[in-house]
C-alpha cells in the first residue's frame, strides 16, 4: 500500500498522481489522504498554484516525479478530465482523490474513451462532484458582498466573507480579478482566502466570520435596491431556499429586509391588482354617482362604451338581492340571455342551477352577473354562435362590474371562466393552474375561480366533462363553506 498524504489542491494531486503512474502503481494500492496545510507530509513534491487557479497541464513534472520516472514520457491525458479535475479537487468528499486517480489510471490504460460512458459509476460520480462544485462557484460569484474598511496606509480595501460548500476559492477569485481590476479587494473563507492589491492575486490561511467587518455605509444601498426590485407576487420561499442557501443570508446584506417583504407581500399584491384592475374604463362614462342597483340596470341598458352595443339586442345586467353575500360572475350573455335581458338562462344556465343544488345553494340568495354586459356573437346560417370578448371589451366593461361590487358587497366573489377572472386580475390569470384557490382581494373577502359552465357542455369525452362536472360542484361547495365560515381565504 502506498500512502499519499497530500494537500487538498489540484496542483498536489496532478503532480502525485504522475509519479504514481510512473511506477505504474494501480489505484487499489493506493492511499490517498488530506494533509492541513502544503509541505506536510507530502510524498511527491507539489508545482505551486497560478494565479487563476487553472491546471497548469503544460509545465515539466515536478523534479522527484520525474526521478521516479527515469524520464520517461509523461502520460498523454484528455484535456477534458484535466477540466473534471481540478473541479473534483475542490470537492470536500474524502474519496475524491481515489475516484480522479481511478479515472486516471483506467484513462491511461486501454479505456481513453471512459469519460464518454455516462452510466459508468466513475464517471458518473465525479461529473455529480462537478457540477456540485460548479454550482459552488457560481454562488460565490453570486452571494459574495464586499464590506469598505480602510487599510494601514489609510487606502480602502473591500473585504467579504463567505462560507462556501467545497474549497473553491482558488476557482472562484479569479472572477473578481477580472470584474475589479482597480479595487483592493479580499474574499475571506473558513479554508482560504484571496488577496488583490490590483497587480497580484494571493492567496492565504482560511479565516473566521469575525475577521471581517459586520457592515458598512453601503449596506442600506442593497437593502434599499433589493426593496425596489422585490416582486411580491413571485414570492416563493421554497424556490428561493434551494437557490439561495439560509447560511448564506447572514452575509448579505438586502436579505436583512426579507421577513419584512416577505410579511408585507400580500398587501403589495393586492395593491398592485387594485391599481392594474383600476385602469380607466370606458364604461365610466355612463356609470351614475349612486350605487343602487336599479338605478344601475336603468343606466346601463344604454351604455355604448364599446362597439358590442350595436349588435346585442339589449344589456343584459346581473340579477340578484342587493345583500347577496355570493356573487357568481360570468363571461358574457349567451343568445338566449340577450334575448330575455337575464343573466344565466339558457343551458349554461341550467348546468349552473343543478350544480349550485348540488353544493346546497339556492340562486334566489345570489347575485348573478357577467364580466361584459353584451352578447358577441358571429353569424352562421340564421344562428348566432358565442364569439370571446377581446380585452378591450372587457376592460370597457369593467365599470359596471366593479359598480355592482361596490353595490352588493359580496363576501364570497366566484368567476365562472378566464374572462371573469380577468376582469378582475388581469390577462395572465389561468384557471386551468388556480382553479379552487380561494385569495383574499380588495374585492371581497374571499375570491375564487372556477369553470365556465358553458365550457363543460363544450367538452368532447364524457369522462373529462363528467370529472369537471364533479370539480365545479366542488368549488361551489367550497363556497358555500366560506360563506358558512368554515374556510378562510389565502392572504
Amino acid at each position: 500500500m502506498i500512502r499519499a498524504p497530500i494537500p487538498p489542491t489540484f496542483e498536489a494531486f496532478r503532480d502525485a498522481a504522475r509519479a504514481l503512474l510512473a511506477r505504474e502503481a494501480p489505484p487499489e494500492d493506493v492511499l490517498w489522504e488530506d494533509v492541513a496545510a502544503e509541505g506536510q507530509g507530502v510524498l511527491f513534491g507539489a508545482a505551486p498554484a497560478t494565479s487563476d487557479g487553472a491546471p497548469a497541464a503544460a509545465v515539466s513534472a515536478a523534479p522527484a516525479a520525474r526521478a521516479a520516472s527515469g524520464g520517461a514520457p509523461r502520460p498523454r491525458v484528455p484535456a477534458a478530465y484535466m477540466r473534471l479535475a481540478t473541479a473534483v479537487a475542490c470537492h470536500r468528499d474524502a474519496a475524491r482523490f481515489a475516484l480522479l486517480y481511478r479515472a486516471l489510471f483506467r484513462l491511461t490504460h486501454g479505456e481513453p474513451y471512459l469519460l464518454e460512458l455516462a452510466a459508468d459509476p466513475d464517471v458518473a460520480r465525479l461529473r455529480a462532484m462537478e457540477q456540485a462544485v460548479r454550482r459552488d462557484v457560481h454562488k460565490l460569484h453570486a452571494f459574495v458582498r464586499f464590506r469598505r474598511v480602510e487599510d494601514e496606509g489609510g487606502g480602502e480595501r473591500y473585504v467579504a466573507w463567505h462560507r462556501p460548500d467545497h474549497r473553491i476559492v482558488r476557482l472562484g477569485a479569479p472572477f473578481f480579478e477580472r470584474r475589479f481590476p482597480s479595487m483592493a479587494w479580499s474574499i475571506l473563507t473558513p479554508d482560504e482566502s484571496a488577496h488583490w492589491d490590483g497587480a497580484e492575486l494571493r492567496y492565504g490561511p482560511g479565516l473566521p466570520r469575525d475577521a471581517a467587518p459586520r457592515e458598512d455605509e453601503l449596506e442600506e444601498l442593497f437593502r434599499t435596491y433589493y426593496r425596489a426590485i422585490y416582486n411580491p407576487a413571485r414570492v416563493n420561499l421554497r424556490a428561493m431556499r434551494a437557490e439561495m442557501p439560509v447560511k448564506h443570508w447572514k452575509t448579505l446584506p438586502e436579505l436583512s429586509v426579507m421577513s419584512e417583504l416577505v410579511r408585507d407581500a400580500a398587501s403589495r399584491v393586492d395593491a398592485m391588482q387594485a391599481g392594474r384592475s383600476g385602469a380607466a374604463s370606458a364604461a365610466e362614462a355612463y356609470v351614475p354617482g349612486s350605487r343602487a342597483l336599479p338605478v344601475l340596470r336603468e343606466a346601463a341598458a344604454s351604455c355604448q362604451a364599446c362597439a358590442l352595443c350595436e349588435r346585442a339586442t339589449q344589456t343584459v345586467f346581473g340579477e340578484g338581492p342587493a345583500d347577496a353575500a355570493l356573487m357568481l360572475v360570468g363571461e358574457q350573455p349567451g343568445d338566449e340571455e340577450d334575448l330575455s335581458g337575464r343573466p344565466f338562462v339558457g343551458p349554461a344556465g341550467r348546468v349552473l342551477d343543478e350544480a349550485l343544488a348540488g353544493a346546497g345553494l339556492s340562486r334566489g340568495g345570489i347575485y348573478v352577473t357577467n364580466a361584459v354586459k353584451h352578447f358577441k356573437w358571429e353569424p352562421r346560417g340564421e344562428r348566432r354562435l358565442h364569439a370571446k370578448p377581446l380585452g378591450p371589451e372587457i376592460q370597457a366593461c369593467r365599470a359596471w362590474l366593479q359598480a355592482e361590487v361596490e353595490a352588493v358587497r359580496p363576501r364570497v366573489i366566484v368567476c365562472l371562466g378566464a374572462t371573469a377572472a380577468r376582469s378582475f386580475l388581469g390577462g395572465r390569470f389561468s384557471v386551468t393552474q388556480s382553479r379552487g384557490q380561494v385569495f383574499k382581494t380588495p374585492w371581497a373577502e374571499s375570491w375564487m375561480a372556477t369553470y365556465h359552465p358553458a365550457a363543460l357542455l363544450r367538452m368532447p369525452d364524457e369522462a373529462a366533462r363528467a370529472a369537471a362536472r364533479a370539480h365545479f360542484q366542488a368549488d361551489l361547495a367550497k363556497a358555500a363553506s366560506l360563506l358558512a365560515g368554515e374556510e378562510r381565504g389565502s392572504p
